[in-house]
């Protein structure tokens, strides 16, 4: 029996395999895809990136010119403070008003009245809807009211209530402070009751 002792050229690599070309394809393209993602993704400005607020810029009015000082020296003309004094709660519309904890032990059994948790107050809506969310996942439901402030712009609230118990309230309320938020009490007086300032 006559052997040929001829070596036969390979022709390399060749896989015959189609499970194995398909596997190395596969990867191949998921690559692809993951890089294309990725390069896509930081692009892209981050949604969750804050926001920097834009500096706080508060138009100046214009300066009157200046009266002559007839008093003696060294005492400072005083504006009209009664004119110019003026809290939160007086320009927002309503018999809205801060209680302390004294006056909630007060309140008589009978009362009518309802009260709100102010979570907080924002010029930036977007910062309210942040904590209306950020309470919405303790489980408490807020409510945003938007209100235009003289001089201030529009100011938007996020309030938890209203609460007509007091013991409800103050389950809440607790929530809100084992949470970090320290809420502000407000009352809403019935109809006909007098506001007390």
């Amino acid at each position: 029996m006559n052997r040929d002792y001829k070596k036969r050229a390979s022709d390399g690599f060749k896989s015959n395999n189609p499970m194995i070309n398909g596997m190395v394809i596969g990867v191949l393209i998921g690559l692809a895809i993951a890089l294309a993602v990725a390069l896509y993704i930081n692009s892209a400005p981050s949604p969750f990136k804050q926001a920097q607020p834009p500096a706080a810029t508060t138009p100046q009015p214009a300066g009157k010119p200046a009266a002559k000082h007839n008093g003696a020296p060294g005492q400072a003309d005083k504006p009209d403070d009664k004119k110019n004094r003026f809290t939160y709660y007086d320009i927002l519309p309503g018999t809205e008003q801060p209680v302390t904890d004294q006056e909630i032990k007060q309140t008589p059994q009978g009362s009518k009245d309802q009260y709100f948790l102010q979570a907080g107050s924002f010029q930036n809506e977007a910062d309210a809807n942040n904590l209306k969310a950020r309470l919405a996942l303790m489980g408490i439901e807020a409510t945003i009211q938007s209100a235009n402030v003289p001089d201030k712009g529009v100011w938007h609230r996020v309030r938890v209530g209203p609460f007509s118990d007091i013991e409800e309230m103050n389950k809440s309320r607790t929530t809100l402070a084992q949470s970090g938020i320290q809420p502000s009490l407000i009352k809403v007086q019935e109809a006909g009751a007098p506001a007390k300032h």
